[in-house]
């Protein structure tokens, strides 16, 4: 059962931030969480909301700023906005990564990087079930998750559409019966984001393959 550290280490450093990267490694994560968008001038940076207000000292669109310009600001305790290269380059041969798409159609930039740094334990994953759907077809050997709230009638079918072998459900719609049919079906299941250690021991018990939290890093140990 593998730990996922939900924005990197975000309970205690700023989230989505090397830092908070760095701790989540210390920590013993077996995989850290990262968020993507475009900047103006067309990188990848690592930011969950589409706005800088929430996370940084500045105000605006992501994507009305270039990569210089989102260096400028204080994402936390003086850290910056990182680039996903920045974050591949921090956590390749140490940690998995897990690349968040919060953008459609930036899918085919982020396997791009994935090739150029020959990153191996990756998995893409989106709310944006299209998304993962063309990662899919552009490299099928890359694992690829859809990000889903509430419980579908048909897991499998929902997971199969999108081509993916990884699902992401909120853990409050999981119950035996959804982890038992997706695993007939090959495919992982990952709830989220689960920061109570009575809820996380339970779904260990129920069998699902990695979770997602906030805090609880050190469950992986």
């Amino acid at each position: 059962m593998l730990v996922v550290a939900h924005r990197g280490a975000s309970f205690f450093e700023p989230e989505n931030t090397i830092r908070a990267i760095e701790k989540a490694i210390i920590m013993g994560a077996d995989f850290v969480e990262v968020d993507v968008r475009k900047s103006k001038d067309n990188m990848l940076v690592v930011m969950h909301d589409a706005d800088i207000n929430r996370t940084t000292d500045g105000k605006g669109l992501v994507n009305d700023y270039t990569v210089s310009e989102l260096k400028k600001f204080d994402a936390g305790d003086k850290e910056t906005i990182p680039t996903l290269d920045e974050v591949i380059t921090c956590v390749k041969d140490r940690v998995g990564l897990l690349i968040e798409i919060k953008e459609p159609g930036t899918e085919g930039k982020v396997l791009e990087k994935i090739d150029e740094n020959e990153l191996e334990n990756v998995i893409l994953t989106s709310f944006y079930h299209k998304s993962i759907k063309n990662a899919r077809k552009m490299n099928l050997s890359v694992d690829a998750g859809i990000i889903f709230t509430g419980q579908p009638v048909d897991v499998s079918q929902m997971a199969s559409s999108a081509g993916a072998n990884v699902i992401f459900p909120g853990y409050k719609y999981l119950d035996e019966d959804l982890i038992k049919q997706a695993h007939r079906k090959g495919i992982s299941v990952y709830p989220w984001t689960v920061d109570d250690e009575g809820m996380f021991e339970k779904l260990v018990e129920m069998g699902v393959d990695g979770i997602v939290t906030n805090k609880l890093i050190e469950k992986s140990k």
